[in-house]
């Protein structure tokens, strides 16, 4: 699959190449300012104001209900905001709407076609909206289709109807390209090799919004995330920022293969607590407290057997931020 240069009206000039040495380098394609969405009495998007950088990942995580799907269908043009500023590569996406279709592909969280329209003919039916769709065989290829492209969409599995909505999603070789999740779903092993899909398509030039229960998937392809909750931004960093909110507290665990003294390890600078579970010890503490802990156990010639390292992660500072876990599971 071929994505082309990026190019977006309302940046230096109409149609004007964009060449950029990092992610984000080109300036702003996505602005939003003080975005508001009411359903009924529900107020679903809260003065929401967040700006994404040309050829950046950037991803919305937060609890179920909290506004990260109303959010990107107002940034795609599928829903009018109520108050509020949203600028698309500098085009308004309702006024704009036909030209945005071109700049912007999108993945529904729940999307679906007629039971008997076969996967090769979804991809066609879509690839002749646009003028310079990519190459329908190499699209299918690289979303794990290219077996399926004659089954019907009503016999196609969970999976498979995320990955043809992805591939619906890129067709029309899209300069932005929101995905809502994306990877519900799927196994395991077809979360990564989508994962790595993506890391080629933001390599070819794209811009992702990526909206996500799984933190793994956060931390591994965003280069920065909005948490958001009640339809508010709590936080907007990258994945190692927001982590560090949650505390640089390290937690090792292991079985001396020797005898230890609890002494020989609470003296180490940024050791907190030291305990026994068993035949295993655990020390807690700050900084680099495992390389601390190692080199004390190996000066006295004790292995430490079984070791395992824990460090916050974007699930602990979700679950600090918002006060809930995260829905990954």
């Amino acid at each position: 699959m071929h994505i082309g240069p990026v190019r977006c009206a309302g940046l230096a000039r109409e149609g004007a190449v964009v060449v950029r040495d990092q992610a984000g380098s080109g300036g702003p394609v996505i602005e939003v300012t003080g975005l508001v969405k009411h359903f009924g009495e529900l107020v679903a998007v809260d003065r929401l104001s967040f700006e994404v950088g040309e050829g950046e990942v950037f991803g919305f995580v937060g609890p179920n209900g909290a506004g990260k799907t109303t959010t990107v269908e107002c940034v795609a043009g599928l829903r009018v905001p109520d108050a509020g500023i949203v600028r698309v590569c500098g085009l308004d996406p309702v006024a704009d709407r036909d030209r945005i279709r071109h700049l912007v592909g999108m993945q529904l969280q729940s999307a679906t076609l007629p039971d008997r329209l076969k996967v090769w003919e979804a991809v066609r039916l879509y690839a002749s909206f646009y003028p310079r769709p990519v190459d329908e065989e190499a699209l299918l290829k690289d979303v794990g289709l290219d077996d399926r492209r004659s089954r019907r969409f009503g016999k196609l599995s969970g999976g498979e109807k995320q990955r043809l909505s992805l591939a619906l999603a890129l067709i029309g070789n899209p300069r932005i390209a929101i995905l809502d999740e994306l990877t519900t779903g799927l196994d395991p092993q077809a979360r990564r090799d989508t994962w790595a899909l993506i890391e080629r398509i933001r390599d070819r030039g794209a811009t992702i919004v990526l909206v996500t229960h799984y933190m793994e998937e956060a931390e591994r392809l965003c280069d920065r995330v909005a948490v958001i909750a009640s339809g508010s931004l709590i936080a907007l960093d990258s994945p190692a920022g927001l982590v560090k909110r949650a505390g640089d507290t390290e937690r090792i665990a292991f079985r001396p293969s020797a005898d230890v003294e609890e002494a020989l390890l609470t003296v180490l600078p940024g050791v907190t607590g030291v305990a026994r579970d068993g035949r295993r010890m655990v020390v807690t503490g700050t900084g680099d407290v495992a390389s601390q802990v190692i080199a004390a156990l190996t000066a006295r010639h004790v292995q430490a057997m079984e070791l395992r390292v824990d460090r916050p992660t974007l699930d602990d500072a979700f679950l600090v931020l918002t006060g809930h876990p995260s829905d990954e599971t």
